[in-house]
């Protein structure tokens, strides 16, 4: 199963989440059911959502990112 990274948001400093995610089309992505914690930390997208990703450069190397909800036609 692909990974992408989802921001935590309400955080000091930007932090970055790799979650597992389904590969449905192009660059659409749907973040998997998983363990997720939300009085620990809070995901900017959360599972079952479908989001737009893209590349973004990060320590670790080339990362994809949730950027924005997706919006699917049938």
């Amino acid at each position: 199963m692909p990974g992408i990274f989802v921001r935590l948001i309400d955080e000091a400093v930007e932090v970055w989440r790799p979650v597992e995610a389904v590969h449905l089309d192009g660059n659409v992505y749907q973040i998997a059911e998983q363990p997720y914690d939300r009085s620990i930390e809070k995901w900017e997208f959360e599972p079952g959502d479908e989001v737009i990703c893209m590349p973004r450069e990060s320590p670790e190397g080339r990362i994809l990112v949730a950027v924005r909800f997706a919006h699917l036609s049938p």
